[in-house]
């Protein structure tokens, strides 16, 4: 690890207008920071020379208390430079350079005898900055009920939306001007939970592109003890203001000091593809908080999950059995359902596959007792998380898979009832210690309670990291499903290997689906924070294969699937489909069995959200390359140059790709696989099909594997 680079200078200034005005590293970026005549203060940022963000105010209001908004005068300023190389657990790269250039300026309010401090960093790819509140007498314990940060932009850019929703993220995208931004005309589309606050509002991270052809991206990083910011836009003015999501009671937040807000950040580049090779969110969270990473390892996984989500398969509850109640029923008693799908003999057959295969874990979901009564009731007790039912045999289990080399993954769907979860998560944890399960999937479907509260409020917010934080403290991995979105939290918690917390694959077998740009968006918006668990690898694409008539399908091509273990980073990758539609396919599989889930290197080929991507992967600790290419709804031609590739070394390159009639719609499935050999100078042409995709997996050459494959 390099060591840091650190310089301070610590300058006295007047209380005037004069800007404060500092630069990027590379110095493509520049912010200026002033006092206007009312003491507000004002920020503004340009990239080479190109306005990104016009004059915008910053501040807060406080409850019951005077705002933290004006009459401030700017009592002094601290710049300092920062230079430092660390290396993540796990990540798309090895080493990861922080490397940014500070203002700090401290801002005194003379009429309330109060401070607070903006801390703003500016890295080669954008800006980040804060609100911090040292401890002081007339700042003490307070409420937030809104935070006023602007971001005032320079006209009515192309925008990626989802609706502002304090609840769920799990919308496909709209792409549309800032100025027809209209929430109330999207529908849930399949989501059980939703609900828009505003019409002109959405939610973070944000997309635009200007017409100058400048990506820009808002989020914030390192959320921690403070609700997520979502954005009103001004329709007019064309400038966003950060919406907090509330509590109960209508409050946004609650603080006591010392203490700060999260980071808000924007990240803008002329290219697309240097959005996705971003790290500003990494670096812009606190180093690693666990001291011995060893038990923590990516890893694919199957498990007893699509099917019932497919029509006509399997079901997570035992019994029809409506009006139960947890504490006071014999399950024994009740009459099984012969679809129930944590059955014994079923997990065991996954266990099998799972090992035969070279996949570490298997995920069981309704093994446990409660399912039968819980969807939409709003429920306060409705699973214990150590009881299972009579058809899953806890012990036999984890010794078969002991036996094969398998762990098994717990499930935790708390129901959105948390207080039910907190009250027994200590015996879940004590439960899975006991019967080997070193990883958790954690579930939050549904309104939660507290009632009142929201899945991204402060309350919520600071319920994940607490959940983060005793798994890491008992050597725990964790997969959250429908939690707040990731800031980059991974780094402090890199337990915390993967999150949902976006519309995932599964609405594909039961709703409208996602569109065929889905993929090509998500990984600028969604994945600027953080690996999403979005269950790839479906290859029985429609879902009258299941039943008749069914007009559901997953709207990518087979070959697609693969191209997103990725396009679609997580050290935790599902291959997602029933075993014995892989057993069908078990050529295309193969690329599934050699693809990693860890990375040395990731270079962006080419990009463009809501079209496309090309993306190359250099698996950890070895020199094979894994590449992926993905479209939308139209063909086109992927360009990849193999530059990347060692020199005067070939390459054998087996190529997982659409077959000529391969069409999302109408033959999803038809795939061709060749090998050829390639080298750093090869640049090849590989044609998508509409709605499809390409994997690749590149591996040395010795001589005697040379012949009888073409060179290109």
């Amino acid at each position: 690890m390099k060591k840091i680079t650190l310089f301070l200078i610590v300058l006295a200034v007047s209380l005037s207008n004069k800007a404060e005005t500092f630069m990027s590293p590379d110095k493509n970026f520049k912010m200026e920071f002033l006092m206007n005549a009312t003491g507000e203060p004002v920020y503004s940022l340009t990239y080479k020379e190109k306005t990104v963000i016009q004059p915008s105010k910053l501040g807060l209001v406080l409850k019951n208390a005077p705002a933290l908004l004006s009459g401030f005068s700017i009592l002094k300023t601290e710049s300092s430079t920062f230079d430092q190389t660390w290396k993540p657990v796990w990540g798309e790269v090895s080493d990861i350079r922080n490397n940014y250039n500070e203002l700090l300026v401290v801002l005194e309010q003379k009429a309330e005898q109060r401070t607070i401090k903006i801390r703003f960093r500016l890295f080669n790819d954008g800006l980040g900055f804060r609100y911090e509140f040292d401890k002081q007498p007339n700042l003490n314990y307070f409420q937030i009920t809104d935070e006023c940060t602007q971001f005032a932009l320079t006209g009515d850019h192309k925008t990626f939306w989802i609706p502002g929703d304090y609840d769920t993220n799990e919308y496909f995208y709209t792409i549309s001007k800032l100025s027809e931004v209209d929430a109330s005309k999207v529908n849930g589309n399949g989501i059980g939970t939703h609900g828009f606050f505003a019409k002109n509002g959405v939610q973070t991270p944000l997309l635009m592109k200007t017409t100058e052809g400048l990506y820009i991206s808002i989020f914030e990083a390192a959320l921690v003890d403070y609700p997520a910011m979502q954005l009103l836009i001004d329709q007019k003015n064309f400038i966003l203001t950060s919406a907090l999501v509330p509590d109960a009671v209508g409050t946004k937040a609650y603080m006591q000091t010392p203490q700060h807000t999260p980071w808000r950040t924007i990240i803008v580049s002329d290219k697309a593809a240097d959005l996705l090779a971003s790290k500003t969110i990494l670096n812009l969270n606190e180093p690693s908080k666990i001291a011995d990473p060893g038990f923590i390892h990516p890893q694919k996984f199957i498990g007893i999950w699509w099917g019932m989500h497919v029509p006509n398969h399997w079901s997570w509850n035992y019994a029809d059995a409506p009006n139960i109640r947890l504490k006071d029923t014999d399950w024994n008693a009740l009459t099984p359902l012969p679809q129930h799908g944590a059955k014994t003999e079923n997990v065991k057959r996954y266990i099998d596959f799972a090992a035969a295969n070279g996949i570490s874990s298997v995920l069981v979901e309704g093994w446990n007792v409660g399912w039968e009564d819980w969807a939409g009731n709003w429920k306060e007790e409705v699973f214990d998380f150590v009881t299972p039912y009579p058809d899953f045999d806890v012990k036999a289990i984890h010794e078969y898979a002991a036996s094969k080399g398998v762990k098994i993954i717990m499930h935790h769907e708390t129901s959105a009832s948390v207080t039910n979860y907190e009250r027994h998560i200590d015996k879940a944890i004590e439960f899975m210690k006991t019967n080997g399960y070193d990883a958790v999937k954690t579930g939050y479907v549904g309104w939660i309670i507290p009632r009142g509260e929201h899945h991204d409020g402060q309350w919520m917010v600071n319920h994940y990291i607490r959940v983060a934080e005793k798994m890491a403290e008992n050597r725990i991995m964790l997969d959250a499903h429908e939690p707040v979105r990731p800031t980059g939290l991974s780094r402090t918690y890199p337990n915390w290997m993967a999150c949902e917390a976006a519309r995932g694959n599964e609405y594909n077998a039961w709703s409208v689906g996602n569109p065929p740009e889905h993929e090509t968006i998500l990984p600028f918006t969604r994945l600027m924070g953080g690996p999403m668990d979005y269950t790839p690898g479906i290859f029985e694409i429609k879902m009258s294969h299941y039943q008749p008539g069914n007009k559901c399908q997953v709207h990518t091509t087979l070959a697609k699937q693969l191209a997103l273990y990725i396009t679609m980073y997580s050290p935790l990758q599902m291959a997602a489909d029933l075993p014995e539609n892989y057993e069908k396919h078990m050529d295309a599989f193969q690329f599934i069995k050699d693809v990693a889930v860890d990375w040395d290197d990731t270079k962006y080929l080419e990009a463009e959200p809501g079209d496309y991507i090309t993306m190359a992967r250099k698996a950890k600790g070895t020199s094979d390359w894994f590449v992926g290419a993905i479209t939308d709804e139209n063909a086109r031609t992927a360009i990849i140059p193999f530059k990347f590739l060692d020199d005067k070394q070939w390459y054998i390159a087996t190529i997982y790709g659409d077959a000529a009639n391969a069409d999302w719609k109408e033959n999803p499935m038809a795939y061709q696989i060749q090998k050829v050999l390639v080298s750093s100078k090869t640049v090849l042409k590989q044609k998508l099909a509409p709605g499809g995709g390409a994997a690749i997996s590149l591996k040395k050459a010795g001589k005697e594997e040379m012949k009888g494959l073409k060179k290109i």
